[in-house]
């Protein structure tokens, strides 16, 4: 089937079919390409968000002075125009997850309609579960440079704290009419998650469910588990693996492993950890530690602690002790 090839049915894991999927090279047919160039056009500024991200230092030195030594408006004007464009781009990066969430109900709608199959369309539409493992691999990144930079919320708190100084005192502030005060409380709460993209995939998900009752549930999670199997199977299989033109694929599968994972998990109703999951998380988590562990261990923590049911007593102990 083109770059999807058909792995070998695994002995130890019996319950679903697995592929090899050609994330690097799968391209759009004519029936994806509709849906395929309107999330392709999100997909082209994920590279500049996420490189925007990594490049965000913050006003720590600013605001610490203006802070310090209140009286002095020289240093308080100061820390205010250090702050206010650094909020224009906690602003973008929080619109981007707005257009992202409509690109995941796109693709979730192609990839699970009826009557087909999840696993006849990821077969017959590679190029756009290709676009699906990259909206989940940027999510990832991204909440991991966010997760290891506090300048981001401490910025944001001072914007908002200043920014209620000045209306007390009847101040004109520049950059309020770019961020009103009903954005600044959405984008509070973005950022006050842990991982605020992965939350608002996980959420997306959730509501294409609620908003599709016409389609079964199981349509949308087997999609999710195939794609773990997927990324499983093409990591812990030397033939498949040497197949990647590019070592970063395989970073790039163990990203998109986790986070269908994740969304399995918040959208299926006993979750991804329990015995009668699809997902052979037993082999996932072992396929995960088999790789350098600083490479690893962000992703591991957020199978720990941004899941949904890990520590339900549903959850299998023996998974639990493997995370442990």
């Amino acid at each position: 089937m083109g770059n999807l090839l058909k792995v070998l049915t695994c002995t130890d894991f019996e319950q679903g079919p697995n592929f090899f999927l050609d994330f690097e090279n799968a391209q759009p047919t004519e029936s994806e390409r509709r849906v395929w160039e309107q999330v392709n056009v999100v997909l082209k500024d994920a590279r500049g968000v996420s490189d925007d991200l990594q490049a965000y230092k913050g006003a720590g030195a600013e605001i610490r002075e203006a802070i310090q030594n209140p009286m002095d408006e020289s240093l308080q004007e100061r820390a205010w125009g250090a702050v206010v464009p650094l909020v224009g781009k906690l602003k973008k990066f929080y619109e981007f997850s707005q257009r992202l969430e409509a690109a995941l109900h796109s693709l979730l709608g192609a990839l699970t309609c009826m009557p087909d199959s999840p696993t006849q369309h990821l077969e017959r539409e590679q190029a756009l579960a290709k676009q699906f493992a990259e909206i989940l691999h940027f999510t990832l990144r991204f909440d991991e440079l966010k997760m290891t930079n506090p300048a981001i919320q401490n910025d944001f708190s001072y914007y908002r704290r200043t920014l209620n100084r000045m209306r007390i005192n009847n101040i004109p502030a520049e950059g309020e009419n770019d961020v009103n005060n009903e954005l600044a409380n959405r984008m509070s709460l973005f950022y006050a998650e842990a991982t605020p993209m992965l939350k608002t995939l996980s959420d997306a998900t959730t509501k294409f469910v609620s908003d599709n009752k016409n389609l079964p549930i199981e349509n949308t999670t087997d999609c999710l588990s195939t794609m773990a199997s997927v990324c499983k199977v093409m990591l812990e299989t030397p033939e498949y693996r040497s197949r990647f033109a590019s070592e970063e694929t395989a970073s790039f599968c163990l990203r998109v492993m986790v986070g269908v994972i994740i969304l399995y998990d918040y959208v299926h109703p006993v979750g991804a950890f329990a015995k009668s999951s699809k997902i052979d998380m037993k082999g996932c988590i072992k396929v995960l530690k088999e790789q350098p562990a600083n490479s690893v261990e962000g992703l591991l923590n957020a199978l720990r602690y941004t899941t949904k049911h890990l520590n339900d007593d549903t959850a299998s102990k023996q998974i639990k002790t493997l995370l442990q």
